[in-house]
This record gives structure tokens, C-alpha cells and sequence, in this order.
């Protein structure tokens, strides 16, 4: 039995993991994070009815109790100090939360590896939105112009989203270099070219937030007299993002260090 704490117990996601992995057979919920709703019970709140699990006010409180993974869909300002503290508590950690670069994630990574504890992150745990990942990545080796634009609701509070910016790290390590003008060559206002991300030779990336949007990400390559549109719009539901979450749940413990995107784990 795998021992589930889940941080952001009451967001979107967080209210369909309660459920799942309270059904599920081989995952027992033993804690559950969300200030605003602190000593509720965690199955009320999700909608399921009581099931003798009182929400923490905070992960400090929910990792006295012993447990096996962390599951974490909580604010990007909150999630990195959540793993790093879940590690040291020799607790392993999937993070659905966005909003992370390369360097919290490296240093995520230095931290799991040290004390042999497996992480899992992805920017997105639907299985379509990997799909999509995995069909630019085949693309890249081919065109070697590539732009992602990011749409999201108004509200949204990190640019990119967590899908845009994982795929665009990982892009620049597989693309080829670019035969669009470099943007410092550029004149005018060179901001409305989009923001580079990537360690190698980086991916620019558009964020749009605006109303009437809730998430999609759509990448597009560039060859003379033909173009390649990749796109994933997510629907109103969390469903798609519970199995993938719980597939990471059930296999973060196999690997030490930090695993990147649910396409780290598919095969």
C-alpha cells in the first residue's frame, strides 16, 4: 500500500485526487493540505463524503504523519519549498504544480539524488498533452524553426504554463539552430517576439491570458511553403490528469532523482 499525502487538496485536481486515490486499492490517502479548508474532512470537501481524513493547514503538519509520496498541486510559489522539505522528510514527490524553471528543478534534482528519493514533475500529466510533447520532439529533429504559444484564462498566474515551459526546455536540447533573424538583431520592441526558455538553443514562447481560455498549448514549425501545428486544449474536467498523476504516484519510487514529464514514465 502506497501512502498518499496531497497538497492542494481543494483545487481542481486536487479535489479529483482525493477521490481516486481514496478508491483506489493499492494507495491510502494519510494526509491532505489546504489552508483555507484546515480541519474539514478531506472526502467532504472532495464531494465523496466523510472518510476520517481532517485537512492540515500545512505540509510541515501532513509530513509528521509517515507517508510514502507527495503529491503536490499547490501555487508555484509553494511547491518548491514543499518538495525540497518532503525530501528531507525521506519522502518521495510528484509535482503537477507549473510554474518551476530549469534551476529550482536542478536544484529538486541535487536534493532527491543525495538522499535517494524519486521526483516526478510534468507540466502536464494528460495523456494527450504527452502525446503532444512527444510528436514535437520527433518534429524538432526535422524543422528546425519552432514557437510555442500558451493560452490560458485571465486569471492564470505564472506565464508560461507548466505544459509550455517543460515542453520548450525540453525542445531546446533536441531542435536544431533556428533560421528565423536572431531577436537581438531585431528592432522595434523586441518583447513582442515572446519570452527564449531552454538551456541549449532556447524556444521562444507566447503566453496568452485572457477570458474565455482555460488551457491549450500549441506548437508550430516553420519550413519553406509548409507549416506543422501541434495543439492540446484541455477541457473543464480534472479527469486527465488523475491517471497520469496516479501512474507517477505508483512508479516515483523506482528511480532516484528527478524524472521530468509523464513521457519519462510511459514506456
Amino acid at each position: 500500500m502506497i501512502r498518499v499525502i496531497i497538497a492542494g487538496a481543494t483545487g481542481w485536481v486536487g479535489r479529483a485526487l482525493v477521490a481516486a486515490v481514496h478508491e483506489a486499492p493499492d494507495l491510502a490517502l494519510v494526509a491532505a493540505v489546504a489552508r483555507s479548508a484546515a480541519g474539514r474532512d478531506a472526502g467532504e470537501v472532495a464531494g465523496i463524503g466523510p472518510i476520517g481524513v481532517e485537512i492540515v493547514p500545512d505540509v510541515d503538519a501532513a509530513l509528521a504523519v509517515q507517508a510514502d509520496v507527495l503529491v503536490d498541486y499547490t501555487k508555484p510559489g509553494a511547491v518548491k519549498e514543499h518538495a525540497l522539505k518532503a525530501i528531507a522528510a525521506g519522502c518521495h514527490v510528484v509535482v503537477g504544480t507549473s510554474g518551476l524553471g530549469a534551476e529550482d528543478y536542478a536544484e529538486i534534482d541535487d536534493a532527491a539524488e543525495e538522499r535517494g528519493i524519486g521526483v516526478i514533475a510534468a507540466g502536464n500529466f494528460s495523456i494527450t498533452a504527452t502525446l503532444m510533447k512527444r510528436f514535437a520532439l520527433e518534429a524538432a529533429k526535422y524543422v528546425p524553426d519552432v514557437e510555442i504559444i500558451d493560452y490560458a484564462a485571465a486569471q492564470k498566474p505564472d506565464v508560461p504554463s507548466g505544459t509550455a515551459r517543460e515542453l520548450a526546455e525540453t525542445l531546446s536540447f533536441e531542435r536544431q539552430h533556428p533560421t528565423s533573424r536572431p531577436i537581438d538583431d531585431l528592432t522595434g520592441i523586441r518583447e513582442t517576439r515572446g519570452g527564449a526558455i531552454g538551456l541549449s538553443t532556447p524556444v521562444q514562447v507566447h503566453s496568452v491570458r485572457m477570458p474565455g481560455y482555460r488551457l491549450s498549448c500549441e506548437v508550430l514549425f516553420g519550413l519553406d511553403d509548409e507549416r506543422l501545428a501541434l495543439r492540446h486544449d484541455a477541457g473543464s474536467s480534472a479527469a486527465p490528469y488523475v491517471g497520469g498523476t496516479l501512474l507517477a504516484v505508483r512508479k516515483v519510487a523506482e528511480k532516484p532523482g528527478l524524472r521530468r514529464g509523464l513521457d519519462s514514465i510511459m514506456d
